[in-house]
């Protein structure tokens, strides 16, 4: 009996000594290579729990060897310059298609064109989208570490500190709505100041949320001309609308062709998107928005915006674009979502092109018609150019007066 309980005795007492070793081999072997695991096991004792100034062995040998650990936040922490990773952090490439936009509801606007006020909306435009994109990246790190396509940016990886992004989000933001309010006018700052609201407060999260994130969206994106048009003009009218129209009818062929290849990554990431939960409204929804597209086209000049070579010069380009939706929503493949989200990066710059090539009437001064203004027949003179008022610079003008 005193024999049995000794072999229990040592059992135990090795199974105690075995245990811990293989859960410091399981904790050590992402910096080790196996090589040295099984060559060096006596070396795990002398592992610190801390980096210190003095580094275990096997620290050491994985710093000769080279041997990058998987655990290791970011696979790029120096690679690229300062100002590249701010670029990656207000995504570039789409803030540059937002002041686009901006530019092109500038220019399309019916007053003449001001060099000042022009630039002041193109760069608050652009740094209230860098702004909006920055909180937005800041939001998302846990969920874009998960999709392949998000999963190497900026703070996904390190390469800025969430403090750094929220500072240039502030900043950007601050000094862009400043530009907008100061150097444009209070309804261009007032723009940009709900869209920026909408994108990083209600878009955001509602991605999470409900596919309804899609249309709030296409909102934000139908906002930059609206603040371009305001940005020359002070006010909105109905060929403002247009214009945002045909943007925001834009987003969902450009969006829902993108997304639809990438149900995984949504999938996994959590994000409530049509191209995940409803396929066939993802879709339906990509093929109506394109046909909407050709309605405004066809209703530009209508509302003196273009003229009517702008109907016949447009048309071609969005009879494609319609088949190309079509095509999706028929064969809703991998292929045809493709070809459809490729075409709409030409689509939309060709678009606006057209527009501009052929907007109703350009305004190039403030004068009209000698330095009057021409009001339900009855003409005003302005002030001359000159300071001397005599009896040849008054014209008659008819008056009605209603009796009382």
């Amino acid at each position: 009996m005193f024999r049995t309980f000794k072999k229990l005795s040592t059992l135990e007492c090795l199974s105690m000594q075995i245990l811990p070793m293989k859960i410091n081999l399981i904790q050590f072997s992402t910096i080790a290579s196996t090589k040295s695991i099984n060559s060096k096991l006596h070396m795990i004792k002398d592992v610190p729990l801390s980096d210190g100034p003095n580094q275990s062995r096997i620290w050491n040998e994985q710093e000769k060897t080279k041997f990058k650990a998987s655990w290791v936040p970011s696979p790029y922490p120096n690679t690229g310059s300062i100002l590249n990773k701010y670029k990656k952090l207000s995504k570039f490439r789409l803030t540059s298609l937002v002041v686009i936009t901006t530019m092109g509801g500038y220019a399309m606007a019916p007053a003449s064109f001001d060099a000042t006020s022009f630039i002041m909306c193109t760069i608050g435009t652009g740094l209230v989208s860098a702004a909006a994109n920055a909180v937005n990246q800041y939001h998302e790190v846990p969920f874009d570490s998960q999709m392949s396509r998000t999963k190497n940016r900026v703070l996904v990886t390190g390469q800025i500190t969430p403090l750094n992004a929220l500072g240039f989000a502030v900043i950007s933001a601050t000094t862009g709505l400043c530009l907008l309010y100061f150097g444009v006018n209070s309804l261009t700052a007032a723009l940009g100041a709900g869209n920026l609201f909408l994108y990083t407060s209600i878009y955001t999260p509602m991605k999470r949320i409900s596919i309804a994130n899609t249309w709030v969206g296409s909102i934000v994106g139908a906002i930059p001309p609206l603040m371009g048009w305001s940005g020359c003009t002070g006010t909105l009218d109905t060929g403002a609308m247009i214009l945002a129209g045909v943007l925001y009818a834009w987003q969902f062929p450009h969006f829902n062709a993108l997304s639809w290849n990438l149900r995984p990554d949504y999938s996994r990431a959590g994000y409530r998107m049509m191209a995940v939960i409803d396929p066939a409204l993802c879709r339906r929804t990509a093929l109506r928005h394109s046909l909407v597209i050709c309605g405004m086209s066809l209703a530009a000049p209508f509302f003196n915006i273009t003229n009517y070579w702008f109907v016949l010069e447009s048309l071609p380009l969005n009879i494609y674009l319609c088949y190309l939706a079509y095509k999706f929503y028929q064969k809703s493949d991998s292929g045809s979502s493709r070809r459809l989200f490729r075409f709409s990066l030409i689509h939309l710059p060709a678009l606006m092109l057209l527009f501009l090539a052929n907007k109703k009437k350009w305004y190039f001064n403030n004068t009209i018609d000698d330095n009057l203004v021409n009001n339900e027949e009855t003409y005003v003179p302005l002030i001359p150019k000159t300071q001397s008022i005599s009896v040849k610079n008054v014209i008659s003008a008819p008056v009605t007066v209603s009796g009382s």
